[in-house]
């Protein structure tokens, strides 16, 4: 047994410092699981059983004070209401000095005719704004971290120096200051344009207690009271209105723009806007089991499951800068020594190796691309739960539906009742309504709305609910069984009486059975979703083959399968035969390729946990489901998996667009460095130019927009 935790970094403004504390930490003795996102700077992990929290939580400062003494370990419950002021007075400090900087630097022009004061001046204007490089740079080396941004900034620009170049190594300490400088501000502002994405999280809650309105935590409120929800407020808990009638706001977390009526007796969801009406809300969950509360800890957990692209950057990174700089010391002595080449000429075209080789523009663009990407399809009513599973929708082969709840509406109308052995359609309903009356599956509502009238549940003295079967139970003394035709053969063998049933044209057949006899069956027809034939028509003309897995039986399934034009179906099936309908197709498909499942109940859990990709049905989809699942629809929609397809697209292309172009841009700026034909100028552009175009072309992503078929 494991401990999870979670820390915050605050002030983490290097990625590849950020890459750093997360291999150390994972060398902790008794941690596991370790993830570190510098996007949003939490730090996730596990402690094992028998290690020290105390421990282990000691040793993961020690090393973020090691490589960012700047930075501050904090718990994740901890508040720290000053660090937005502090924040904003380091960016003033830093601006007034980098204003002065140039003013200073622009001064030393004036003095050509002094050199030895003009070197003085520059020297200041150094010192002023390259101390806190120095500084660090000088703490790493001591502490093992050589090559770092901070060390070759250093070499670079006391390089500079030595070799007579005052203006340039002064200049290029400054531009890169300011390039610093204007890219921590883009990150913040990355960060929080992201986290106003899924900005869901409820302020208070108003609760009548002892006819007085208080305003409380959400964290405060408890199953069965009453809350107040004005027009404007969010709703902060899950619940059922108990008075009142209003138009709700459901984007924030379906993506759907347009309002939803709702009215007494209606259930409403945490997180959605009230928009006209007062609401009396009777609360059906605490805040921790509710909508809003899981959603959030489904976005903040999919940090830690990183894309392959964002740890090979990680892992290119962390070879790439170390390779440069051994390049720039044989470039330095090696041409001088085999020829009569100038060494300062040489010396100076290593330098602008080491100012083009910190690779933050790729270690920070990488993960902020899938950051921005996760945030949009959140934004469009799509909860990814990893940037790993964003990267794997771009290599979907199959797509497997289940059926009900998830191509149809799952809301079922008995459509016909037929009898046999003189039963009567009053009794086979009857014992099919006292069977229904325990199971929560929308075929037993749907039966029991149709029965219309009370259950005298003394009268049931058994119940036995058959996964995959259906119900099993003892009423009015008698044996009674409910459920499809496999139940009856499972229980009683093959018998003429269920061998000679009359097959229907469409719509799920519930058998009923009393005593051991066969008395009739009820016919319950389920529509199609209005956006499901779009869906799978769209999901083909991308080639991708479309299949559907169901218990229902061999008519309702093909019905659909025709309606919808599906490839393939394969109709009652049990859990357990589900997952071996999954193994069999994923045989047969390429290794790199990927096998997606969509579903929405407790029985579709096992195979969204063993698909490549598993999807399911956010609003009418069991807990079970939701929690197994990759990815979760909030409203329901077959047709937002091509949403989140659009999405993983251009979230790919944006992160391979950053790659070649930071890559590109720093190749060529080295080859022509090598050959005399870049200066230091350009170098700095290479460096943090690169960083700051990748940052923005990062947040494209958040602008994708919802598909409309």
């Amino acid at each position: 047994m494991s401990t999870k935790k979670e820390l915050i970094l605050e002030g983490l403004c290097c990625a590849n410092c950020a890459s750093k504390i997360e291999d150390k930490v994972k060398k902790i003795s008794g941690i596991e699981e370790v993830s570190l996102d510098f996007i949003s700077r939490k730090l996730n992990f596990k402690i094992k059983e028998k290690s020290s929290s105390d421990r282990v939580i000691g040793e993961i400062k020690n090393i973020v004070n090691e490589i960012e003494p700047d930075v501050r370990v904090l718990d994740k419950a901890a508040e720290n209401p000053k660090s937005k002021i502090s924040m904003f007075k380091d960016n003033k400090n830093e601006l007034i000095k980098i204003f002065l900087s140039i003013i200073i630097y622009a001064s030393a022009f004036a003095l050509k005719g002094n050199k030895n004061l003009q070197f003085v001046v520059y020297l200041i204007v150094y010192i002023l704004i390259g101390s806190k490089v120095l500084l660090k740079a000088v703490k790493n080396i001591f502490r093992g971290q050589v090559f770092d941004e901070n060390f070759l900034m250093a070499i670079a620009t006391i390089g500079a120096f030595s070799i007579g170049q005052y203006p340039e190594g002064v200049a290029v300490m400054l531009l890169y200051e300011i390039g610093e400088f204007f890219q921590e501000l883009a990150v913040e502002r990355s960060r929080k344009s992201i986290a106003s994405l899924m900005d869901i999280r409820p302020d208070y809650a108003n609760v009548n207690r002892n006819n007085k309105l208080e305003r409380v935590s959400p964290n405060d409120v408890k199953i069965g009271e009453i809350i107040i929800v004005k027009p404007g407020e969010k709703i902060p808990l899950d619940g059922r209105v108990v008075y009142g009638k209003s138009f709700v706001d459901t984007s924030s977390l379906t993506g759907e723009s347009l309002l939803r009526n709702v009215d007494e007796g209606d259930r409403v969801l945490s997180g959605f806007v009230n928009k006209n009406g007062m609401l009396m809300i009777e609360v059906e969950s605490e805040y921790s089991n509710s909508t809003v509360s899981k959603i959030l800890e489904m976005a903040e957990n999919a940090a830690s499951k990183k894309a392959k692209t964002e740890m090979f950057i990680t892992k290119f990174a962390r070879y790439y800068t170390p390779i440069v700089v051994i390049t720039a010391v044989f470039l330095a002595v090696l041409p001088p020594l085999l020829t009569s080449m100038d060494f300062k000429v040489w010396f100076y075209r290593a330098l602008i190796f080491l100012v083009i080789s910190c690779p933050c523009a790729l270690v920070i663009s990488i993960p902020l691309s899938f950051f921005a990407g996760i945030g949009a399809a959140s934004k469009n009513g799509v909860l990814i739960k990893g940037s790993n599973y964003l990267e794997a929708l771009n290599f979907v082969d199959t797509i497997i539906f289940d059926k009900t709840g998830t191509l149809t509406e799952g809301t079922f109308k008995v459509t016909k009742i037929n009898t046999f052995n003189q039963a009567s359609k009053d009794e086979v309903l009857k014992y099919a309504a006292y069977a229904e009356s325990y199971s929560n599956h929308p075929i037993a509502k749907s039966i029991l709305q149709y029965y219309a009238d009370d259950i005298d549940k003394t009268q049931i003295k058994e119940f036995e609910e058959i996964q995959g079967y259906g119900i099993k139970s003892k009423i009015f003394d008698r044996e009674v069984l409910v459920g499809n035709i496999k139940l009856l053969k499972n229980v009683f063998g093959d018998n003429n009486d269920y061998n000679n049933i009359k097959e229907e044209k469409s719509g799920t057949i519930i058998y009923v059975a009393v005593d051991g006899r066969y008395i009739g069956n009820i016919i319950i027809r389920d529509e199609e979703k209005k956006d499901s034939k779009n869906t799978i028509i769209s999901l083909k003309n991308r080639g991708i083959k479309t299949v559907m897995l169901t218990g229902d039986g061999r008519n309702a399934a093909e019905s659909v399968k025709k309606n919808l034009d599906i490839d393939e179906c394969y109709f009652e099936l049990l859990p357990n035969e589900k997952i071996e309908k999954l193994e069999l197709i994923k045989e047969r498909i390429d290794k790199d390729k990927k096998v997606v499942f969509v579903g929405d109940g407790v029985n579709d859990a096992p195979v969204l946990a063993r698909a490549d990709i598993g999807i399911a049905m956010g609003a009418l989809g069991s807990d079970a489901a939701i929690e197994a699942s990759d990815i979760v629809i909030m409203d329901d929609n077959p047709i937002k998996i091509l949403t989140a397809l659009k999405i993983a697209e251009k979230t790919k292309s944006i992160v391979w667009q950053n790659i070649i172009f930071a890559l590109g841009v720093k190749v060529v700026l080295l080859v022509l460095g090598a050959f005399g034909m870049a200066n230091m100028w350009e170098a700095v552009f290479g460096d943090v130019g690169v960083a700051l175009i990748a940052i923005f072309n990062s947040l494209r992503a958040m602008k994708t927009k919802g598909t409309v078929q």
